[in-house]
């Protein structure tokens, strides 16, 4: 049995130092300090000192090591996990799997782990995403009480196009988690998720409404699958998954011309279909969905769109003065004003974001304003992740404290 002390250690002390800032990211770098994403931000582990060749190639092996077990893995997956990783390296330059959590000081395990070993200029890398099996109720990720109602009530709908977006890190998976679990256990409906990977694991039961300790078939249920695993490829994923009679599919990521397409045709045909964009706002969104297809297109598209989008979540983590706190931008598609911004936009933002500054929408600067004058977040923070540096609307400037 191959000896896993160094990387061992370092995790030890990555988890001793850091773990109770929840700890969402671990970044190890050959003769480069420890590096760990934190609900606090970006967080050094000094005490582990400058990380060498042997020691980060002994953490990945350990890591390797604990792949999740799946029987129902493809053979071609199979035959890769038999080859040694650091072959693997040689080979591809990169190598990304999952595998079981790491031993806490508290005794409990760590969450799963995507993991991506890989080169670069100052050597062997890992970057370890640590997922998380407790889901967090919609209530208490920021999202006002009229915006999680909103959500709660579209995917109720019995078709329809659905979209949280924004950057990698900026919560979409808990949101997208939180929204599923809510829905399976409040209503009897198939769910389908094809992701890469799968982060949150639904039970097929939850706790009885009335009688504390006890646990009962939930009314709902999700059938999961992982690209790479169970299908080929996200567009392979969508198109077997309409086959198994869902009423609600999650897509883990909308990444070219062929899924978007059958996604939007599997939201016109009797699915409501969840998906994710690496976009910053509704308008950058229905740009990117736009970049898909030729000019020719465009309009037709726009056309679908206003006719099956329900709504779009467009989400970031700003650092606050008490931890990561949740801004976002929330068009829905309930007015017909809404629509017609949207079957009429031809890349002007103007009358599209007049649009979203409407009543029950929620945009973006405004949202950012408002949990300044909270106290949530500093002005520099304020200042920083505006998404329009140039609007000098005064309402946006009250001063801390303020209503709004």
């Amino acid at each position: 049995m191959s000896d896993f002390s160094y990387g061992q250690h370092v995790f030890s002390e990555v988890f001793a130092q850091a773990g109770e800032n929840a700890i969402s990211d671990i970044q190890l770098r050959t003769n480069r300090l420890a590096y760990v994403h934190t609900k606090k931000g970006l967080q050094i582990i000094e005490s582990l000192g400058y990380l060498p060749t042997d020691v980060i190639m002994n953490v990945i092996e350990m890591l390797y090591s604990r792949q999740e077990e799946d029987e129902f893995k493809n053979e071609t997956l199979r035959l890769q996990e038999q080859q040694p990783v650091f072959d693997r390296l040689c080979e591809y330059k990169v190598v990304d799997f999952s595998c079981n959590g790491h031993p806490l000081p508290n005794g409990e395990l760590s969450g799963r782990m995507r993991v991506q070993a890989h080169l670069s200029s100052s050597g062997l890398g890992v970057t370890c995403r640590i997922l998380n099996d407790d889901i967090a109720d919609l209530d208490v990720l920021g999202l006002s009480r009229d915006t999680t109602r909103a959500l709660r009530e579209f995917v109720k709908k019995r078709q329809g196009l659905a979209l949280v977006t924004g950057q990698t890190g900026s919560g979409k998976s808990t949101t997208l988690a939180g929204l599923i679990d809510w829905l399976r256990r409040s209503y009897p409906r198939h769910i389908v998720t094809v992701e890469d990977p799968i982060e949150y694991r639904y039970p097929h039961d939850m706790a009885h409404p009335e009688i504390a300790g006890q646990r009962v078939p939930a009314p709902g249920f999700v059938t999961q699958q992982e690209v790479g695993k169970h299908v080929k490829s996200y567009y392979q994923g969508l198109k077997d998954v309409l086959r198994k009679a869902p009423h609600v599919i999650l897509l883990g990521e909308i990444r070219d011309r062929d899924t978007m397409e059958i996604a939007m045709e599997a939201a016109q045909t009797g699915h409501v279909v969840i998906s994710t964009l690496h976009t910053n706002g509704a308008v950058k969104t229905l740009d990117r969905i736009l970049e898909f297809f030729p000019r020719s297109q465009h309009r037709s598209i726009l056309g679908r769109m206003a006719e099956i989008l329900m709504f779009i979540l467009s989400q970031g983590l700003i650092t606050g003065k008490n931890g990561r706190v949740l801004n976002y931008e929330f068009l829905q598609n309930t007015e017909s004003a809404v629509r017609s911004g949207i079957a009429a936009y031809d890349g002007g933002a103007k009358s599209l974001e007049d649009v979203i500054r409407q009543s029950g929408n929620v945009e973006w600067d405004a949202n950012l304003a408002n949990l300044h004058r909270k106290g949530l977040i500093s002005f520099e923070a304020f200042q920083m992740n505006r998404m329009h540096v140039d609007d000098e609307d005064s309402n946006l400037f009250l001063p801390v404290g303020a209503e709004f």
